[in-house]
């Protein structure tokens, strides 16, 4: 596992200036992501609370005599790459910080209710005139405008209202969530992607522009085939448990000594599947020769492969169908997949020296691959108001005397 940071290797947005007022999980997620590709992220924070996710847990980091320390899991997850300043926004002394501090970054998150930046003097109009090239991102439940706009906007309350728990969990079961805070990550994919689309109009042009992002509305993008299936048919899927509403057999199945996914994805697979099970009759069966059969038929072809699949081993099946090229591998666990040969061949666990712990704090690693400026994981997860003096120094000129008073007056 490599241990970072490494190479000084600037990444494809370095030179650029993040202001991050965001917290919990959309808006860190595209901060950090913006991070690893170089940007400078200042996280604003708190002060003596910080971000709400620094006290979800345990689990926390442990330092050198495996006692926890402050810093979540949770937060440890989506805050590497950043920079930790407090400031007080309900301070009109703090206010005045941010603004100033606007003035000279590229871009600005936030993920307050909305109004709240406004209130403050603080919103893309408030900004804007100063900063005309300051792109402005604004992430929340369910955007701006509409009658949902005032609500606070939850992970969970969202899977549900966008119909994610509609199709997920078995056909006669109750809804059910995703197991991570899949329309949080989203949200915040979506935003890193819309930042970096406005910061090519701005270079272009020289305007920023303010980006407005609900979770509602990223949630309800992503349903993706299932909803163009139900806009297609007018009607509208249920749950199916593992299987696919378009592809049959795409699913997870039991073997003797455990569970395996078979996703055949084209009939060509499918062939080769019952070639390998000593079933060809299957394949040749009219019901399920195609793929359209085979949907239409999913209830008479499920159980004759879950009963085949049952007489052996999941290795017997993994090793035999991936040598006859057919889609299919374990449900792994966490710990599993993070001992994966693959997993561990990609880097997707890195390894950062931070302050608290006893060794590295162990991360999950960022997934893209750029063959002239790599990721970089040049910063842990920062302690809260950790670089508050140096920031306010190298961005606003105050020297140590201003920064006490400032300090003395609770603003930092």
């Amino acid at each position: 596992m490599p241990t970072f940071p490494g190479p000084d290797i600037p990444g494809p947005l370095a030179g650029l200036r993040v202001l991050d007022l965001s917290r919990v999980l959309a808006g860190p997620c595209a901060t950090q992501i913006l991070g690893d590709l170089g940007a400078d992220i200042i996280k604003v924070e708190r002060p003596g609370a910080g971000d709400d996710t620094r006290a979800w847990g345990p689990p926390y980091l442990k330092d050198s005599k495996g006692a926890d320390t402050s810093e979540s899991a949770y937060y440890m997850s989506t805050n590497r790459n950043k920079r930790s300043v407090t400031i007080d926004l309900g301070n009109p002394e703090g206010q005045a910080l941010v603004r100033r501090m606007a003035g000279s970054s590229d871009v600005l998150v936030e993920n307050y209710k909305v109004g709240q930046m406004a209130g403050w003097g603080l919103g893309y109009d408030d900004l804007s005139g100063d900063a005309p090239g300051l792109v402005y991102c604004s992430i929340s439940g369910f955007g701006q405008t509409g009658p949902y706009a005032p609500r606070p906007g939850y992970d969970f309350l969202i899977q549900g209202m966008g119909g994610l728990m509609s199709i997920t969990g078995e056909a006669d079961g109750p809804p059910v969530k995703v197991g991570v805070a899949v329309s949080d990550i989203v949200c915040g994919l979506y935003s890193a992607v819309a930042v970096l689309g406005a910061l090519r109009h701005r270079d272009a042009t020289g305007r920023g522009q303010h980006i407005d992002l609900g979770l509602l509305d990223t949630q309800v993008a992503w349903l993706m085939n299932q909803g163009l299936n139900y806009l297609t048919s007018g009607t509208a899927q249920g749950r199916l448990g593992n299987a696919h509403p378009n592809i049959v057999p795409y699913e997870a199945f039991e073997a003797s000594d455990g569970y395996l996914i078979l996703a055949v994805g084209n009939d060509a697979q499918f062939q080769r599947f019952c070639a390998f099970a000593e079933r060809p009759s299957i394949a040749e069966d009219p019901r399920f020769a195609t793929n359209r059969e085979r949907v239409r038929n999913r209830e008479s072809l499920t159980p004759m492969i879950g009963a085949v699949i049952r007489e052996h081993s999941v290795r017997y099946w993994l090793e035999g169908l991936e040598a006859v090229n057919v889609p299919c591998g374990p449900v792994n666990t966490v710990d599993q997949v993070f001992a994966d040969p693959q997993v561990t061949h990609r880097n997707m666990e890195v390894s950062m020296e931070h302050p608290l712990a006893g060794g590295g704090a162990r991360l999950i690693g960022n997934p893209i691959k750029f063959s002239e400026t790599p990721v970089t994981y040049r910063q842990p997860p920062p302690l809260l108001g950790e670089h508050t003096d140096a920031v306010l120094e190298e961005v606003l000129g105050l020297n140590a005397e201003q920064r006490d008073r400032l300090r003395a007056a609770k603003v930092i």
